[in-house]
């Protein structure tokens, strides 16, 4: 009997072809912009995350207590060389680094401004996050004082390759020190914070030009996929001020919630459409058959037989228009991917945001799972109206009147 009513809702759905067949078009096509347009704004703050967490803090950073609060050397990891040794044996640590920083101002002949010098080792932030991506004019090179210095601040000090610049700050025996750097590259996080008043040395230029001791630094970062990572150290060393990546960067928390909340719109404004076409198509076409099903209801037709026949033809739309979204929404996504939408007209103003000029959307199975699972509720939701309908129909009126 079920398989009778499959080619009977198969056969039905393509009465009129041309409306069926606009329904699943536009299922499609909403579909597949709601895709696109999920792909790339999750993309741009996966992006953001991503090099924020590579520049700067990993998945987990960790401080001496109060630094964070008031920006002084004084307060520093002591043995912060013998706690990274500690946490890279640490089962699913993948990568961990040292910094130096210091809050001071950064000069040049004609212009200066407030910055933070910043001690690295450029072979483990190789390791840690692929450092060398960010240089954008330049070289990655520390030799005779050379300095990396943040676009934004290049920008706003005028300085190019080559330039020197001098930054001056209080060391730790609280002496004003000054230390004269030579640009030997521009970078770009979109790491606001750094672009905007970062300057990056040799960690142990750093370290004797504030007169730290050796092993001593202000943050030690870790890169890990495990989240029991960050319970571990926090309960190792509670004696040390240990954050997550979305606990030092609240902002990109709220835009991945809104993210959630945009999605989420979406879905309801697919189904919005997805209901509204296939209630027309089914509501006209039961009207069209209303006298047919006056007919097979007095022959003695169970009412169940035909509700599960108006369900699978409006499943058959849904599923039609969900095929062909998903392929359509599929190429868009891949081709986002691969080129991204080139805002480059815009490029300072997103640069000043943390943005790229070019934004490469991502591709997550859960897009096409919350949008199947969006597309067959509003099928199932569409045809109750029309379903009420034929319930109440009285056989033997129907057959008289003139329909």
């Amino acid at each position: 009997m079920f398989s009778v009513i499959f080619k009977l809702a198969w056969k039905n759905s393509f009465l009129r072809a041309s409306r069926t067949l606009l329904v699943i078009v536009m299922i499609a096509v909403s579909m597949s912009m709601m895709l696109g347009i999920s792909g790339i704004y999750d993309g741009m703050i996966e992006n953001m995350a991503d090099k924020n967490q590579r520049s700067d803090s990993g998945d987990i950073s960790i401080y001496a207590k109060e630094y964070r609060s008031q920006k002084d050397i004084k307060y520093r990891i002591n043995r912060a060389k013998e706690i990274r040794e500690e946490i890279k044996n640490i089962d699913g640590v993948e990568s961990t680094v040292l910094r130096v920083k210091a809050e001071g101002l950064l000069s040049t002949a004609e212009k200066s401004s407030f910055a933070s010098i910043i001690g690295i080792d450029l072979k483990d932030e190789q390791i840690f996050g692929k450092f060398s991506e960010f240089l954008k004019d330049g070289e990655i090179d520390f030799k005779n004082r050379g300095a990396l210095i943040g676009i934004e601040s290049a920008k706003k000090l005028k300085v190019r390759i080559g330039s020197k610049v001098v930054f001056s700050t209080q060391d730790v025996n609280k002496e004003i020190n000054s230390i004269a750097l030579r640009i030997r590259g521009i970078i770009q996080t979109t790491n606001i914070n750094l672009d905007k008043g970062a300057i990056f040395v040799n960690i142990q230029d750093a370290s004797k030009f504030l007169s730290l001791f050796e092993g001593e630094a202000m943050q030690i970062a870790v890169m890990t996929e495990d989240n029991a990572v960050f319970e571990k150290i926090k309960n190792r060393y509670p004696y040390l001020d240990v954050k997550s990546f979305l606990e030092l960067n609240p902002m990109i928390k709220q835009m991945q919630d809104m993210t959630l909340i945009f999605n989420s719109i979406t879905f309801f404004i697919v189904m919005g459409v997805v209901f509204v076409g296939i209630f027309g198509v089914m509501y006209v076409s039961i009207l069209d058959r209303i006298r047919e099903f006056g007919i097979v209801l007095a022959l003695g037709m169970n009412y169940k037989y035909i509700r599960a026949q108006i369900i699978l033809e409006s499943l058959v739309v849904g599923f039609l228009g969900y095929l062909l979204g998903a392929v359509f929404g599929a190429v868009i996504l891949i081709y986002l991917r691969d080129y991204g939408v080139d805002f480059s007209s815009f490029s300072d103003a997103l640069e000043m945001w943390g943005y790229e000029a070019i934004i490469y959307a991502t591709i997550k199975v859960s897009y096409f799972t919350a949008t199947f699972i969006a597309i067959i509720t509003a099928s199932l939701l569409s045809v109750l109206i029309p379903l009420k309908k034929i319930k109440k129909l009285h056989p033997i009126d129907v057959i008289k009147a003139d329909v």
